[in-house]
């Protein structure tokens, strides 16, 4: 399949209180990707789903209260319904949710799940950059161990392309999208739950250098919205988007829940623009070897060695640290 409808579904997400929300949450999307299908007809392949469209995000809660309260199970209910969702519309649904994993018992992750139209995860992704969420890097060579690199960054090669996700703010992170698009990755899902502006703002700008600098779509979902939250919920609410190979928005969506966001993904042009020579070719011209010398002089986040999810107290005094030896090499 060479050209297919994405959408970017926006969707409020809801601050999760118990367990019991989860299915709630898990019912609205189902709803909602069963009625986008409806409207936009069966060449919708592609659903990305908000971050944090299940649960919110932790505010007062302690690491341990959250991860018991909205971290998901890989092989738990809400995942097996989720599946479900993707068979019964025959898309591949991408959702973003907190997660345990029985191998790094004192922690969670935040997880970027692929869900194929056969009800299974064809990817999954741990987001690699968080202020306040462990990662795997922070456990790396455990996680190596168990997940290999392919696990660390994941592409899935499927009958719609070569998908591959960065996790919101991750799209500012220039190396991570090269990564993958050296890796094969031909469209990057970017769940996120962003503020929104009519002009430019930074992570709007980054979606559409990720796509131009690496000849990939950009299939962007932002939240229609936070509710139950203390900070005001239409903050981030609006300005999903789907962005081509040659940083043109194809789709984008204003505030409120919305299926706007959708447009036509033509994989045979940003074929042919990867086998094309000239200037435009930039995955072409990168000098990894170069870059590989740089990075290796500069010691700036050290891959750590976490049993248990911190206070946010560490990861600010992490980034002090960081900050501070970024200073000196300088």
């Amino acid at each position: 399949m060479t050209a297919y409808t994405a959408l970017a579904l926006q969707i409020e997400a809801r601050a999760v209180t118990d367990r019991a929300d989860l299915a709630a949450a898990v019912g609205r999307v189902g709803a909602r990707v069963g009625g986008s299908k409806a409207w936009l007809g069966p060449a919708l392949r592609l659903v990305v789903l908000p971050e944090y469209v299940l649960t919110g995000f932790p505010t007062r809660e302690s690491p341990a209260e959250w991860r018991e309260k909205a971290a998901l199970d890989v092989d738990g209910p809400e995942y097996r319904a989720l599946g479900e969702i993707a068979a019964a519309n025959d898309v591949f649904l991408c959702v973003n949710a907190y997660e345990r994993d029985e191998h790094f018992p004192g922690l969670y992750f935040q997880a970027c799940v692929i869900l194929s139209p056969a009800g299974g995860a064809v990817l999954r992704y741990r987001r690699l950059h968080s202020m306040f969420t462990p990662t795997p890097y922070d456990v790396w060579e455990r996680y190596l161990d168990r997940y290999g690199l392919d696990g660390v960054l994941p592409v899935a090669r499927t009958e719609i392309g070569n998908l591959a996700v960065l996790a919101s703010e991750e799209i500012l992170v220039p190396e991570l999208a090269r990564a993958l698009a050296l890796r094969g990755a031909e469209v990057l899902c970017n769940p996120t739950s962003e503020a929104y502006s009519p002009a430019l703002t930074p992570k709007a700008v980054a979606r559409r250098a990720r796509a131009l600098e690496n000849l990939a779509f950009v299939v962007s979902a932002n939240t229609a919205g936070l509710s139950g939250i203390a900070i005001p919920g239409d903050s981030v609410n609006g300005g999903s988007e789907l962005i081509d190979h040659e940083g043109r928005a194809l789709a984008q969506a204003g505030p409120g829940e919305s299926l706007v966001a959708a447009a036509e993904l033509d994989l045979a042009a940003l074929r042919r623009a990867r086998r094309r020579p000239g200037m435009a070719n930039l995955p072409s011209r990168v000098k990894t070897r170069l870059w590989a010398q740089v990075y290796a002089g500069h010691d700036v986040e050290r891959p750590g060695a976490l049993t248990e999810a911190p206070d946010r107290a560490f990861y600010t005094a992490r980034q002090h640290e960081i900050i501070e030896r970024l200073h000196d090499q300088g």
